[in-house]
Parts: C-alpha cells; sequence; structure tokens
C-alpha cells in the first residue's frame, strides 16, 4: 500500500493521460469484440461531441486543481476529516474507506442532486442525450456539470479529510470504472450481476441511460453499487428492453450537434415519460 500512496502522492499529469487514453482505447475494442447492441452508426463521427465534452471536462479540472491540491494538502497537515477523526487503522483501511466516501459524496450525490433539482437537470441532460451509449460516453458533461461535480469533488475532501494521493487514486479508479459502465460490451448475465453486488457493471448502469421514468432516476453510483443497494435508488430492466436516450430531448440529431448540446441547459424540453410499473 505504500507504493500506492507513493505513486499517487505525485502521480504526473502524463501517467493521469495515460490512464484516460488507455481506458478508454481498451474499452473501445472490447466494444467492437463483445458489443452489446451492434449499432449502426460510424463510430468515429459519434465519439467526436463526447471527446470535446471529454477535453472540456479535463480544462475545467486542470483549471480548478489547485483548489484541490490545496484543500488536500490543509485537511492532511491539520488531520481534519472523517478519516482522520476515526481511531487508528491500517492504510489498507483507511485509503478504502476514503475512496468508498469520496465515491458517495464524489459521484453518487451530485447524480442524486442533478436529477432532482431542475436547473441541474437540464445540465445533466446532456449526458443522457446520447442514443449511442458507448465507452466515450462515459465523460460526456457539459462544462457547467464539471464544474458542479468539482464542487461535490471539493467538498468531499473537507469532509472526509482525503490527502491528494487518496484524492488521485479515487479520481483513477473513478475515470476507469465510468469508461467500463458506460462501454457497450456484453458480459455474461451472471458475470455482470455478480460484478454488481459491489461495483456498478454496465448492466447496471445502462439502466439508468433508458431513455423513460423511472429508470432513468435510479443507479446513480459509479465506482460503487452500494449507495443505490442502500439508498433504495437500484434498479434493473432486462438490458435487451433497453432504449437510450431522454425523452425529454428525442432529436437525435441534435444531440449529436456540439453546439446544440452546449445549448441544450438553456432550452425548454418535453413533458417526460413515465413508466409506473417498472421494475425494480
Amino acid at each position: 500500500m505504500e507504493t500506492i500512496i507513493e505513486y499517487f502522492r505525485d502521480i504526473p499529469s502524463s501517467h493521469r493521460s495515460i490512464i484516460l487514453v488507455g481506458g478508454l482505447t481498451l474499452f473501445w475494442l472490447l466494444e467492437g469484440a463483445l458489443p452489446l447492441f451492434k449499432f449502426n452508426y460510424k463510430k468515429w463521427r459519434h465519439a467526436i461531441p463526447n471527446i470535446f465534452f471529454t477535453i472540456t471536462t479535463i480544462i475545467v479540472n486542470f483549471a480548478l486543481a489547485f483548489l484541490l491540491i490545496s484543500s488536500a494538502d490543509w485537511v492532511e497537515a491539520n488531520n481534519f476529516g472523517i478519516i482522520n477523526w476515526l481511531p487508528e487503522m491500517s492504510s489498507w483501511a483507511y485509503v478504502l474507506l476514503g475512496i468508498l466516501l469520496m465515491d458517495f459524496i464524489g459521484a453518487y450525490l451530485p447524480h442524486y442532486v442533478e436529477h432532482k433539482v431542475k436547473p441541474l437537470w437540464m445540465v445533466h441532460l446532456v449526458h443522457h442525450s446520447d442514443h449511442k451509449v458507448d465507452t466515450t460516453t462515459a465523460n460526456r458533461h457539459h462544462p457547467l456539470e464539471s464544474m458542479i461535480r468539482f464542487v461535490f469533488t471539493l467538498a468531499g475532501v473537507w469532509i472526509i479529510g482525503t490527502p491528494i494521493y487518496i484524492v488521485m487514486l479515487y479520481q483513477s479508479l473513478s475515470l476507469v470504472s465510468t469508461q467500463f459502465n458506460h462501454a457497450n460490451i456484453k458480459l455474461p448475465k451472471k458475470v455482470d450481476k455478480a460484478i454488481s453486488y459491489v461495483l456498478v457493471s454496465p448492466d447496471m448502469h445502462k439502466v439508468h441511460h433508458h431513455y423513460v421514468l423511472p429508470y432513468t432516476d435510479s443507479n446513480y453510483g459509479n465506482i460503487f453499487s452500494i449507495w443505490d443497494r442502500l439508498l433504495g435508488t437500484f434498479m434493473t430492466i432486462d438490458r435487451e428492453k433497453l432504449i437510450y436516450g431522454v425523452d425529454v430531448f428525442p432529436d437525435e440529431k441534435k444531440n449529436s450537434d456540439i453546439i446544440e448540446l452546449l445549448k441544450q441547459p438553456f432550452q425548454k424540453y418535453q413533458k417526460p415519460t413515465y413508466i409506473p410499473d417498472a421494475d425494480k
């Protein structure tokens, strides 16, 4: 564990880029070998808006990184935050607890809030309006959403008391996890289900991308599935029945246009569809 701690305490930016590109490449290739859906699309063309928003997310996080680093250094130096107030524990338990709580405050919680607060939902819609969900969809977030999520991550650092090595490890795991659970890959159902008891599996997260309520308002987790299971937001649907996109913005052509997507949070939308007899 000490080796991992030291590595992520000073992880070079180039290595973080390798994690991003490497994960994207790996799951892109797996999508070709084990596709869940055989989309009738030009994959590179579909990826263009998603890569654009991945780049804007990187820019936002890079511009605000000094706040994250200085906050993480301060809580470590001053022994501040939940994990620093608990009785002394092993480094493994300390890191795991830090990642677990960061996943809740930095991923589950903002995701849940974005679905419940209308102005934030309008911003988050850019992510849901992809009609061909694949690994490039993972970081398809409007720049405003990138800032919203950064605020929650920063709050997590202060509340939890995570030093910078836990923050960097968490963000690396979060990145690979979201690329994995958005990937258009077809795992054996028993394998996917087994994974979903602890981690967010592809089938589990795809339910969240089904185009109508109440499925859209479920399965908010990113790394760990336990938050959805504990808080009653876990749902299932047969993966063969999945339809991607979102019913309030059904125009696939506009939902593939970068300018239209940048404007989307400020536009009116259709009344959402709700299916009352959904299986939980």
